[in-house]
């Protein structure tokens, strides 16, 4: 849908900057191709900004009354000129100096990224040097501005708005905050831990050392999603028990003990909240069939055979007042208010009509602030011993690890994986279009067949992880990024060789 509305918008004579390794679709609309190496965001954002203070394009009202540590921040840019970058990125100096002009001269510029900016060993410090740009410009605070980070699944906003993070209660109330946690702890009735739990790769790596003994995931498929997932596979198989909760039996399922039914969207009421903090009801179009319940349901029955005495007569109606009750940004949502439109949070009374957008008179920490961000290499690079770098990603007839679309008519479209290699890399390898290969990292190796294309770089391959053929996260590095801990997912170092069939 975002892409959608970004052609759209084009075609009523907007315009475009696309930075991305790969030709996409989007490239075709772009007025400007950023072709970048994998693991060089920083460089090449702190060379656009290097060029709109130079050139005098900043927002000076903006910064000057809103922001603070702009200062420091711009000695860190000033040492990232055209040429330098340009070095770094393999983006020519000239085009940066064009992207950077039509960037800051825009009266409304939006920034929309997905995980090819996060999942990195910099992730952190990519996403901060993006709001650089944004604050430098002027564009947050106002309708059709902004920084839009892109959710990979259609609930992931609103999973992380009710506490799905563990450091995290529901309407983002830290964990390890005094006054949270009495909160909670008063409102739910029972003690709670003072300290912030595990991350999923840290719980991977506790499983595998024996200090976890039980996961219990849910509509999760990490032996084919995760990085290293010859090390995930034994981590799941050294847990005492492990509980997965799916509507297909994926690969991660089949190693569980028990398997608990769950049900699709269409079979659920609720709510769905979106990228643009935008919370949906979600009715019942598909009646149940067997003895499958909701996710709620199954989740209450779990608790209640714990010894808890959880009671929602009236459903997720009910469950949606408790959460109004308990997150400030959620206390105006209630269905009868959803019941026509959705509402974006926050919401905090039942007369509030929704925030659009955030920042437009302050920034929820008062002033916006400045990071001073340096290029960061990723955590493994091509060397000798494997020369080629790889980037992973998702194809369009495919979703996520084909759980769900593999099951259906797109699986005809791209019934199996075709790893990018560009012409010229293909002919020093002898590879030929529909060959098959061996690619090994130093995690592990998969076989694919090739498609030999433009649409990648020399030097590159690109792979998706839709296919349980070519697990392709058995190659990915689980290096994480030391803030957030995410996973540098987007690059290692890989070789090819051709093999047979």
């Amino acid at each position: 849908m975002t892409g959608y509305r970004i052609k759209q918008a084009v075609r009523n004579g907007r315009k475009l900057i696309v930075a991305d390794p790969r030709k996409i679709e989007l490239t075709n609309y772009a007025d400007i191709w950023l072709r970048h190496r994998p693991g060089t965001d920083i460089a090449l954002i702190n060379g656009l900004a290097h060029v709109i203070l130079r050139d005098n394009l900043w927002d000076v009202e903006f910064v000057c009354e809103r922001c603070e540590g702009f200062a420091e921040w711009s000695e860190v840019v000033e040492g990232y000129h055209p040429k330098r970058v340009e070095e770094i990125t393999g983006v020519k100096a000239e085009l940066i100096e064009e992207a950077a002009h039509l960037f800051s001269q825009a009266e409304r510029a939006s920034i929309v990224y997905a995980m090819g900016i996060t999942q990195h060993t910099s992730g952190t410090q990519n996403v901060l040097s993006l709001a650089n740009l944004a604050i430098l410009t002027g564009n947050v605070g106002k309708e059709g501005a902004g920084v839009y980070p892109l959710r990979g699944q259609n609930n992931v906003q609103g999973a992380c708005d009710m506490g799905c993070l563990p450091n995290y209660y529901p309407g983002y109330q830290l964990v390890d905050a005094l006054e949270s946690r009495h909160k909670f702890t008063q409102f739910w009735g029972t003690d709670l831990p003072d300290k912030p739990g595990l991350t999923l790769p840290e719980m991977m790596d506790a499983a595998y050392s024996g200090e976890i003994k039980a996961l219990y995931i849910m509509g999760e498929n990490p032996v084919l999603a995760d990085p290293d997932a010859n090390h995930v596979v034994k981590a799941l198989k050294n847990l005492d028990f492990l509980v997965v909760q799916d509507i297909f039996l994926t690969e991660t399922a089949e190693l569980a003990e028990v398997v608990l039914p769950a049900v699709s969207f269409a079979e659920k009421v609720g709510t769905f909240t979106n990228t643009e903090r935008r919370i949906q009801r979600v009715r019942k179009a598909i009646t149940l069939r067997g003895n499958t319940q909701s996710d709620w349901e199954t989740l209450v029955a779990l608790a209640n055979k714990m010894g808890h005495n959880w009671v929602y007569p009236r459903g997720p109606e009910e469950i949606m007042e408790e959460i109004a009750r308990c997150t400030p940004s959620y206390g105006g949502i209630n269905y009868d208010r959803l019941e026509t439109r959705g509402l974006q949070w926050p919401c905090p009374t039942s007369d509030h009509p929704g925030t659009p957008y955030l920042h437009r008179d302050t920034f929820s920490r008062g002033k916006g602030k400045f990071h001073g961000v340096h290029h960061i290499p990723a955590a493994e690079e091509p060397d000798e011993d494997y020369p080629l770098l790889l980037t992973t990603g998702r194809n369009l007839y495919q979703f996520h690890t084909g759980s769900m679309s593999r099951r259906s008519k797109l699986e005809r479209m791209r019934p199996e994986e075709l790893m990018m290699m560009h012409p010229d890399t293909a002919k020093d390898y002898r590879i030929k279009d529909g060959d098959y290969v061996q690619v090994e990292s130093r995690r592990g190796e998969v076989k694919t067949k090739t498609q030999v294309t433009d649409h990648i770089p020399p030097g590159m391959v690109f792979l998706t992880f839709h296919y349980k053929e070519t697990p392709t996260n058995r190659l990915t590095n689980s290096a994480r990024d030391p803030v957030c801990n995410i996973p540098e997912l987007k690059v290692c170092a890989v070789k090819v060789k051709k093999v047979m069939n």
